[in-house]
């Protein structure tokens, strides 16, 4: 079992700005983020509709109960929500020309390739008669961010960061028995750390962007709802 708080979560609660932004360019040598290809903006698709759908962005680690507050805004608010885990589980099981790959990767913990995430994304919120989605998991890497600018490009309204630590992460996912097949301690372990690595330049940049809300998800499922409903209840009314 993990003894030590999550990296990220010590990290944002001590933090000031300016020591957010060197830490996060520090880890730019790692070079996780660069797409091996050049994507192009889209031609068509949402890009071309009359309308513009309202799309807002959900983070957290494994296990920290972005789902279930997801579930609650979205009935709450008015959302559809699409969760990025399940649209990649449901590609596996539909095999389509995708699935194969993306059960390998997430298997082994990893980020399944921004081109095809986004454009799983993208056909879905085509498909949708609605115009306002919360999507669940995205942008996971600096790569998904830059993917989803390219292919969808519309500006997420609000980014909520789901905040807790490790130690709690690793316990509900070992204790939730949703039968996923990354559900077990040597997945999750991995996730954690990819989790870490790959999401505090997301962090960063759309804390600069004003956009990001970071949310306790320490207590009840009611007790976080509350932390996440003035955010959406000031949308709502503007």
């Amino acid at each position: 079992m993990l003894r030590r708080p999550s990296l990220l979560s010590t990290f944002l609660s001590a933090a000031k700005p300016c020591l957010l932004n060197q830490v996060a360019y520090g880890l730019s040598f790692l070079e996780a983020f660069s797409t091996t290809t050049l994507l192009k903006p889209a031609e068509g698709g949402i890009l071309s509709k009359a309308r513009t759908p309202s799309i807002n962005f959900v983070l957290g680690g494994p296990g920290v109960g972005k789902g279930t507050q997801c579930a609650r805004i979205a009935e709450t608010y008015g959302f559809t929500h699409l969760s990025v885990g399940d649209l990649l589980r449901n590609e596996i099981s539909s095999n389509t020309e995708y699935g194969e790959m993306i059960l390998e990767t997430i298997t082994k913990g990893k980020i399944v390739s921004s081109e095809v995430t986004v454009k799983l994304l993208k056909r879905t919120i085509e498909s949708n008669e609605t115009d306002r989605f919360l999507i669940d998991g995205f942008p996971r890497s600096e790569e998904n961010r830059v993917a989803y600018e390219q292919i969808i490009g519309i500006e997420p309204g609000v980014v909520l960061f789901f905040d807790c630590d490790e130690e709690e992460m690793l316990k509900r996912v070992l204790h939730r028995n949703q039968g996923r097949i990354d559900d077990n301690i040597d997945t999750t372990m991995e996730r954690l750390k990819v989790f870490e690595a790959y999401t505090l330049p997301v962090i960063k940049y759309y804390t600069e962007k004003g956009k990001l809300y970071k949310i306790n998800a320490i207590g009840s499922e009611d007790e976080i709802f509350e932390r996440v409903r003035p955010i959406f209840s000031s949308l709502h009314t503007t």
